[in-house]
């Protein structure tokens, strides 16, 4: 007659303790993600709610002054800048509504002679290049604010190229750096400022536009790739439209 075997109630205690266990560390694994997801859900929707974007404003937006250090004044309509050369400064100003959901702060900018395009600039200027603002100016959001910058320095860089495209009534780039209220979300913006003649007044007036923007601290809602692709395909077809254009017989001779 063959003996019984003995129940090993040890070994059954310990296999069931690691089960339990192991179900509780896959429970508390799960509850971990699940919370991680959710503060960043929630880490999103804040930056959302603070989140500025800055816009030209609407030609019916009322007219805005603002004032330099030395005591000079600009003044720019709605959906309109300044681009004034006196007493040897450049005074530059733009009128913008910030669309976004959060106060703008801006924080710093640069600003280049004639209009820069996707294909001739497809990035912003180098953030070393760029002016720090050293005025405090804060758009609320949904509301309009005005920017300023100025300069003063007639060996820099870019003064001598401003001053004679302000002369020769030629269009600015201005690339503005801001972020929000507590300086997260830095965005770049690059507005360009494009003369235009009255022809019932014969004032010029500097319209304001917007063509690109960037995040600095996220990927924006469209990839880079994309961006570079759509501009050089239209590129491309101005080209090729340019190309096959009828030349008139004075440029044929």
């Amino acid at each position: 007659m063959m003996p019984a075997l003995a129940t090993d109630w040890a070994t059954i205690s310990s296999l069931a303790t690691a089960g339990g266990t192991l179900v509780l560390a896959v429970a508390t694994f799960a509850a971990v993600r699940s919370s991680q997801r959710s503060a960043r859900i929630a880490e999103v929707a804040l930056q959302e709610q603070r989140r500025p974007v800055f816009a030209p404003s609407r030609f019916d937006d009322p007219p805005q002054k603002i004032m330099f250090v030395e005591g000079k004044w600009v003044r720019a309509g709605g959906g309109r800048g300044a681009a004034e050369h006196e007493d040897g400064n450049v005074y530059l100003a733009l009128s913008l509504r910030n669309v976004g959901a959060g106060i703008g702060v801006c924080q710093a900018w640069a600003a280049t002679a004639g209009l820069q395009t996707m294909s001739s600039a497809p990035t912003h200027r180098p953030l070393d290049e760029f002016h720090t603002q050293v005025r405090d100016l804060y758009i609320p959001a949904g509301d309009i604010g005005m920017w300023q910058g100025a300069v003063r320095d007639q060996n820099h860089g870019d003064f001598a190229r401003l001053v004679e495209a302000i002369e020769a009534g030629e269009p600015i780039t201005i690339e503005l750096l801001y972020s929000d209220q507590v300086g997260d979300q830095r965005t770049i913006t690059r507005f360009g400022l494009s003369p235009y003649l009255d022809p019932d007044s014969g004032e010029r007036h500097w319209l304001v536009n917007a063509s690109r923007h960037w995040y600095l601290d996220r990927r924006g809602p469209r990839s880079e790739s994309d961006t570079m692709a759509a501009s050089q395909a239209i590129a491309q077809q101005l080209e090729a439209s340019a190309a096959s254009e009828p030349r008139s017989p004075s440029a044929a001779a």
